[in-house]
């Protein structure tokens, strides 16, 4: 019998007391998007397993949309090491760790209606402007009291140290969880490539308009940081949810640090990514891991899987099944010491 009829199809049977994590295992003898979940899943637990240094790239309106407490999740366990981030979805986990809320909508609504109602859309989520707003000025009247070099612009302060800081903030006002308090326990950098793209840079543009503070912004530092994080690890594995900027800047540390560093692997062993695109558009969020191969992003022998679903979907049936599939503390957690402010301690290899 020829090497290509080795796997059988195995068809799926309904079992009422079945795990996720059983499901998802199961899901493996499948074929198209459902075979797919069950290779990411796969691909997560090897990367746990293998002391990879995991770094997760976030884009869409997916905290809006409930996906927040999965990531604090993430966070907190250390089944990610390394957070990139939309600044939207950072701006909406702070709006929530506040005590505000996203509501339920729908996306067959008059706008002009909500508009006359202060009433902002995000397809079929709702949320009160006057309630951002407020969330505007906390960010806006916290960023003051920085440290003074930071406020008068000075110096220049990296998004992960900017982010951190946040976190530090929230957990003292707020006892609800979120993305950015479980870093700031966990210490788990994040960070914001785009975050003048975002309510976190409407609220500094605020405080710089009215005078009282004038932050400014290192992102090449926050390049050669995440360089230097690739560069001291002894393996890097990506996953994606969504593409954008969050995406090209995880892909382009591979880069960065063949030009900077001697001792850089071949691109990421490991890569995961969730997407509703499609790579012939042209566009990042729907490239193949194979495109990013040509630069050298991802190695040429990578564990790698596409899976081509919405995430709010694919991503609470992928984490739930590692999380039942890896349930021991990692032994040896990557850290980073990164020039600073911070602290880190860096990764044992």
């Amino acid at each position: 019998m020829s090497h290509f009829l080795k796997n059988r199809i195995k068809p799926r049977e309904i079992n009422k007391r079945a795990s996720v994590k059983a499901i998802v295992e199961a899901m493996g003898n499948s074929a198209f998007q459902g075979k797919n979940i069950s290779l990411a899943h796969d691909i997560w637990v090897k990367m746990l397993k293998d002391n990879t240094t995991i770094l997760f790239g976030l884009a869409g309106a997916l905290v809006p949309a409930g996906m927040r407490g999965i990531i604090a999740y993430l966070v907190k366990n250390r089944f990610i090491d390394c957070l990139v981030s939309t600044g939207a979805n950072l701006f909406h986990d702070c709006h929530e760790t506040l005590g505000r809320f996203h509501f339920q909508g729908s996306h067959e609504v008059d706008d002009i209606k909500l508009f006359e109602k202060g009433i902002d859309r995000i397809y079929d989520v709702f949320a009160s402007e006057k309630e951002f707003r407020k969330t505007d000025d906390f960010i806006k009247n916290w960023a003051k009291g920085l440290n003074p070099e930071f406020v008068s612009g000075k110096r220049a302060i990296t998004t992960r140290e900017f982010l951190y800081r946040l976190g530090e903030k929230l957990s003292k006002v707020s006892k609800i969880e979120g993305i950015l308090t479980s870093a700031y326990k966990a210490n788990v950098p994040v960070y914001c490539p785009a975050i003048g793209d975002s309510s976190i840079g409407i609220a500094l543009a605020a405080g710089r308009a009215e005078g009282s503070s004038e932050i400014q912004f290192d992102l090449i530092k926050d390049v050669l940081e995440t360089a230097e994080i690739v560069s001291r690890s002894k393996s890097t594995g990506v996953i994606y949810v969504g593409g954008g900027t969050p995406k090209n800047f995880i892909q382009q540390t591979e880069v960065t640090a063949s030009i900077i560093s001697d001792s850089v692997s071949d691109g990421h062993k490991y890569a995961i990514q969730i997407t509703a695109d499609s790579p012939h558009w042209g566009g990042l969020s729907g490239c193949t891991f194979k495109e990013a191969q040509s630069w050298g992003k991802i190695a040429r022998d990578a564990r790698s899987v596409s899976l081509h679903s919405d995430a709010t979907i694919a991503l609470p049936i992928i984490a739930t099944a590692v999380a039942g599939s890896f349930n021991v503390k990692r032994r040896k957690i990557p850290q980073f010491i990164l020039k600073g402010d911070l602290k880190m301690t860096a990764p044992r290899t």
